[in-house]
């Protein structure tokens, strides 16, 4: 598939945030675009107003007629779309070739000097840090982020008025471990954030996981680089740079403070060395700042302007982002899902406020995970001071008997206070927390907005 002659493409699950990304890329290159999603989202909703054609009904005819025609035209799909979806079903009866988006990421980044950055947890904030480093140093790249990056406002970015370090346009891509996704990446500059276990439906077991960071690693183009937390047990033979913290890693953080609820920290990197302001709170975003700037330099940019992009990244939305905030209250609002993001998350939010009582609105996400890290879940969560669990959310499950809510719970030393989505906002409006954090990826974010709206009408 030669992109660059492509005149159409239809996408089946457009709304998604990676989906969506390749979107706005392709309509960038003067590609129709057409797009199905099964609810218009906030993220549909903003593609139709870049001008994105979009359909929310199984509906055979809205498929362009380029695409039944095989004429220069693309399919592209989201594994979440169903085998028995009418337009799915239809294009595969006519043999019409549908991919992946991993795959057509993998097409793209063929032309590209690629950074790739993998990891279960830390990957959409680290790649959206590096996208704008580059785009503070003026260099030229296109970005396809998992989150909405607060400075650009999108998941996908283009800057072509820069310079240029390579002949190759560099693209920065947040590598999806899910369903082996990111194996379809040959990146020149790999980062590895974390490989703790997760996907286990996918994976079956840790090591598989661990088994395909390896491979991912080993994807590297000759003359690769690979970037990697020194607290991960990887093994790579090629060129290799670890970051950590006070160790002998090549990229090393130190004197860690918080000054003015700000992460501040010292880096040092060959002869690089600087005093970080890290503009995004969290010790596990000094790592991701370390990385970042770890990959920044390894393109033979100059420091400062990496420092400065520190101190002035937004974060993405959805990524320990404060949503309101005044001398009485604070809510803080993270997409964290896994027990160790949670941990990680929770001690960074106690760190800033050690005066604040901090409740916690968790939903977990999937039955599998939960049922798989129910120990682990229950002990992070009893870090929070009053916990709010909601239900399961279930994304691509069916329901497995006796996983459920009131089993997390009953792994808790503290009692959680079991709520239905529904019911939260009334809860806040009789009790309101001082110190609230929020967290979940499935459709807890739909309270968002109106907690935030609660919040500022009471003050």
């Amino acid at each position: 598939m030669n992109i660059s002659e492509l005149k159409t493409a239809c996408f089946l699950g457009i709304g998604g945030i990676g989906m969506s990304a390749i979107a706005r890329y392709f309509k960038a290159i003067g590609i129709d675009v057409h797009g199905y999603d099964k609810t218009r989202n906030e993220f549909s909703k903003q593609l139709e107003s870049e001008g994105f054609i979009i359909h929310y009904s199984e509906d055979i005819d809205a498929i362009p007629a380029e695409v039944i025609s095989g004429e220069n035209s693309i399919v592209i799909y989201t594994p979440a779309v169903p085998k028995d979806h009418k337009e799915f079903k239809f294009i595969a009866s006519k043999k019409i070739p549908m991919y992946k988006r991993a795959e057509v990421l993998g097409m793209i980044s063929r032309n590209c000097y690629t950074i790739a950055v993998a990891g279960t947890h830390g990957k959409t904030t680290t790649s959206s840090m590096i996208a704008h480093m580059l785009n503070e140093s003026g260099v030229n790249f296109t970005a396809f982020l998992g989150g909405i990056s607060s400075n650009f406002n999108s998941n996908y970015f283009h800057k072509e008025d820069g310079v240029s370090l390579f002949t190759q346009n560099i693209m920065v891509v947040e590598a999806d471990e899910f369903d082996r996704s990111f194996l379809q990446l040959s990146p020149d500059i790999a980062i590895v954030t974390s490989t703790d276990a997760d996907h286990l439906d996918i994976y079956g077991e840790a090591e598989e996981v661990k088994k395909s960071f390896v491979e991912f690693v080993n994807k590297l183009q000759h003359n690769g680089i690979a970037i990697l937390n020194d607290q991960l047990d990887l093994e790579y033979n090629g060129n290799c740079i670890r970051y950590g913290k006070e160790s002998e890693s090549a990229a090393q953080y130190s004197a860690i403070k918080i000054e003015d609820h700000h992460f501040c920290f010292d880096y040092y990197f060959k002869t690089n060395s600087a005093r970080i302001l890290n503009a995004l709170p969290g010790f596990h975003n000094i790592e991701n700042a370390c990385a970042a700037i770890t990959a920044c330099l390894s393109l033979k940019l100059p420091l400062k302007p990496l420092v400065e992009a520190a101190g002035n990244f937004k974060g993405v939305k959805r990524r320990f982002e404060t949503i309101f905030s005044n001398e009485q209250y604070t809510v803080i609002d993270d997409y964290a899902h896994h027990p160790t993001e949670l941990r990680a998350c929770i001690n960074s939010v106690k760190e800033l406020y050690p005066d604040k009582k901090l409740t916690g609105i968790f939903q977990p996400h999937l039955f599998s995970r939960t049922r798989d890290f129910a120990d682990d879940f229950a002990a992070a969560l009893d870090l929070l001071d009053t916990c709010w669990l909601l239900d399961i959310y279930p994304a691509r499950e069916l329901p497995i008997e006796g996983i459920n809510s009131e089993y997390l719970a009953f792994k808790m030393q503290k009692n959680p206070l079991l709520m239905a989505k529904e019911n939260v906002l009334k809860n806040l409006q009789v009790e309101k927390p001082e110190l609230l954090l929020i967290v979940g990826a499935g459709d807890i974010d739909q309270l968002i907005k109106p907690i935030k709206e609660l919040y500022e009408k009471a003050n």
